[in-house]
């Protein structure tokens, strides 16, 4: 099942000068987090990617074409280091397609550019190449394939640490209430889509606040609540969170890590 990743964005709220690397390129110990959802991907047996390339192409590019499988892999070097030998591998029964869809591209005209390389996939996935998270995969593609829905994405707590405010038209508060502590869900950032999105998508469309929004309407789209670990890596302050959980040995998304990792929470299906 092919896998499209959206890695083309600006990441505005991530960059600190126009020199930056693309926000999906940005590391977590030694690799990009793009690195860690491919291998959160190819865990559960999904290796053929489409990377929907934009801002920073050349940076993605360069870095697979350039690939160091030393740098995460254990190795035998001999002959005083003419000779070496892999003990394990990342990506060598990877395909990755690199394709570029614009620089100021929505990400629904960014999945209609790569829809050609999709042609045979009737069920296929879609990421923003930025998000981690170790849902049970397998279970999201069961549960779609199930349905009639066109579209299914991930529903999760929202992770910021804002407060909503209950205030009258005198400015008197009521209740303070954490975000993270209501009931509403957010946009995970992990789909299972069919061909029949297209049917919903135009051209220059977004693809949640145009086209699953059309197909809502259809109701032909699905959200499955995960209560699990789910993580963003939208601003420097979350990236940072990140990397200070993975230099300490922590990184639940890590499923093909040999050491345990905490199990995920269930999945439940959310009426849209």
């Amino acid at each position: 099942m092919k896998v499209v990743l959206f890695c083309g964005g600006l990441g505005m709220r991530m960059r600190a000068d126009n020199q930056s690397l693309p926000k999906p390129m940005m590391p977590i110990g030694s690799r990009p987090v793009l690195w860690h959802v491919m291998r959160y991907y190819a865990y559960f047996g999904h290796t053929d990617f489409v990377l929907c390339l934009g801002h920073g192409a050349q940076a993605v590019k360069d870095y697979f074409l350039n690939y160091q499988e030393t740098a995460s892999n254990d190795f035998m070097l001999t002959k005083g280091g003419a000779h070496v030998e892999m003990l394990g591998t990342d990506i060598s029964d990877w395909t990755i397609r690199f394709i570029d869809t614009g620089m100021d591209t929505a990400i629904g005209e960014r999945l209609r550019r790569v829809r050609p390389h999709l042609e045979g996939d009737g069920v296929f996935l879609a990421n923003y190449g930025d998000v981690l998270t170790d849902a049970p995969m397998d279970e999201l593609v069961a549960q779609f394939e199930a349905s009639d829905a066109v579209a299914q994405m991930l529903a999760v707590k929202p992770q910021d640490s804002f407060h909503v405010v209950d205030v009258d038209g005198a400015g008197q508060v009521s209740g303070l209430v954490p975000v993270a502590d209501m009931s509403l869900c957010i946009n995970g950032g992990y789909f299972v889509l069919s061909q029949g999105i297209f049917d919903y998508l135009e051209e220059g469309d977004d693809l949640v606040m145009d086209g699953c929004v059309r197909a809502a309407r259809d109701g032909k789209v699905r959200a499955v609540r995960y209560d699990g670990f789910w993580a963003p890596m939208d601003t420097l302050k979350e990236r940072t969170a990140l990397e200070e959980k993975y230099r300490h040995g922590i990184s639940p998304w890590a499923l093909w890590r040999d050491r345990p990792v905490q199990p995920g929470h269930p999945v439940t299906p959310v009426a849209l």
